[in-house]
């Protein structure tokens, strides 16, 4: 993520491209989206889901060309600098200083138009993966580097600090709970005994001092998904996802339900908010899943169909769940309503498999974030020339990567507002602010060098400037609101 430009890896076809991004954004979040949608309301939670659901879709086009600007950019200054080396070693045989003199000022002066008129390929191409930290480099200064790099960090910390809080109260639910199908109705303490005198809480902190071991040794070294290890994921989430809007659909049908959720409540907005925008999050991840898209001509439709595509899956999913289960009863960790329940699934192995079902998935991507957010923290502190010492580039960096989520998930395992804050404050960065600041400086940047004749062909349908002021001051308007809530919330208590 904090890296420069990379290999692109292996083409793929544009539907496998969509697949790829259907899968990136449905995780962890679609969980804790139910229960927020009960406390909200399900009119304000449908219209603030499809609204925030067009925000993320635009601020993907913003990044989508901001790709294409980088690439463009590169390709010039390469071009560029065959020409200064191809005319520093024709001067070598040339005695006119005058014409040496034209060819040096040449790549300086010749717009980029037109190299494109003379027959070579678009410079706008997505050909090479930029990430965005190599994006941030190129059009922001030092300032707006950094800020970018603490913002990106401070959202892979809420990112660790969710996954090490869900993988442990998954599996404590599945401990301690009650699995002789008279618990549907039960909610459960944090005091209450989980085995003899020890309580769920302990147990809770027993599990994840045994997700710390287990996984927390993968920070020191170098981990990458496998494409097979993603496959299975992906099923499993498929499996998973499908089972529960199904049994849900069931129980409604059956006229069992017993979720009356209210139209709206404005207290449950400010979490919803965090939630949504947790939901929708792939900027970051976008120069990974588009530059390998074998055919990018209709890319923009791809994209759009993709998010049409997941605001119905996360309607339908959290609609089905507010009507199926009593409000006060959905757990922050949705899975978790199906484990105790017989009315809704009483097949044990199936129970049992969605209990589990975040362990696994989630255990996959701990170590992916965790080795990315210490190279991003390796590269926030990076000086030309220099290198680290064995000890701080070894020890010291995943020891700071590591730490801190586990800290947090050992005082808190509220996943309900680990995912609204991470949400809410770095993932407005990261899905508004960073995007709109990178396709506005992207655009200043070329047009002196390209001339207004030249055209991004993958610029986004939003290209008037209002609204990259819109997305800056929607963002501006969320912060200000969020914190508003969390301050007046405290001074209630």
């Amino acid at each position: 993520m904090a890296g420069g430009i990379t290999d692109t890896g292996e083409p793929y076809s544009p539907f496998v491209g969509l697949v790829y991004m259907f899968n990136l954004i449905v995780g962890t979040g679609a969980l804790t989206m139910p229960k927020a949608f009960a406390q909200a309301g399900w009119v304000v939670s449908l219209a603030l889901i499809t609204f925030l659901g067009f925000m993320s879709y635009m601020t993907t086009t913003f990044v989508i060309e901001a790709m294409a600007a980088a690439n463009a950019q590169l390709r010039w200054k390469r071009r560029e600098q065959e020409e200064v080396e191809n005319s520093d070693s024709t001067s070598e045989y040339s005695d006119d200083d005058e014409v040496t003199c034209r060819g040096r000022s040449e790549p300086e002066t010749r717009p980029i138009l037109s190299v494109q008129r003379s027959g070579q390929a678009d410079h706008f191409d997505i050909m090479e993966r930029v990430e965005m930290g190599q994006m941030a480099s190129m059009f922001f200064n030092k300032v707006g580097v950094n800020m970018f790099y603490i913002c990106i960090i401070v959202y892979l910390y809420g990112d660790l600090a969710i996954y090490a809080a869900a993988v442990p109260i998954s599996l404590m639910e599945v401990a301690c709970g009650n699995h002789s199908c008279s618990a549907g109705s039960v909610k459960y303490n944090d005091t209450d005994p989980c085995w003899g005198s020890v309580t769920r809480k302990d147990a809770y902190r027993v599990f994840l001092s045994v997700f710390t071991v287990l996984l927390g040794p993968f920070t020191f070294f170098n981990a990458q998904k496998t494409k097979y290890l993603q496959i299975l994921t992906s099923l499993m989430r498929w499996i998973a996802f499908t089972m529960m809007i199904i049994l849900a659909l069931i129980r409604i049908g059956k006229d069992h339900g017993a979720g009356h959720p209210p139209v709206a409540s404005l207290s449950g907005v400010p979490n919803l908010f965090g939630v949504c925008v947790y939901s929708f999050m792939c900027q970051h991840s976008l120069p990974s899943l588009v530059t390998p898209i074998s055919n990018k001509k209709r890319v923009g439709s791809l994209v759009l169909f993709d998010y049409v595509l997941i605001l119905g899956f996360y309607v339908l999913l959290s609609f089905t769940a507010i009507f199926c289960f009593d409000s006060s009863l959905l757990y922050d960790m949705y899975t978790l309503n199906f484990t105790d329940n017989c009315d809704v699934l009483d097949i044990p192995v199936l129970r049992y498999f969605l209990g589990l079902f975040p362990v696994f998935t989630i255990s996959t991507n701990f170590p992916i974030i965790a080795v990315t957010l210490r190279n991003n923290w390796k590269t926030l502190f990076h000086r030309d020339g220099g290198t680290y010492p064995w000890v701080v580039d070894r020890v010291v960096f995943p020891l700071i990567t590591l730490v801190p989520p586990i800290v947090v998930a050992f005082c808190t395992h509220n996943l309900e507002s680990l995912v609204g804050i991470t949400g809410s404050y770095a993932g407005t960065g990261i899905q508004y602010i960073v995007p709109a600041f990178l396709v506005f400086y992207a655009r200043r940047h070329l047009e002196p060098v390209m001339g207004r004749d030249a055209i991004n062909k993958h610029r986004s349908p939003f290209r008037h400037s209002f609204w990259v002021w819109f997305v800056l001051l929607w963002a501006a308007f969320c912060l200000m609101f969020v914190t508003a809530n969390i301050i007046l919330t405290d001074t209630k208590k």
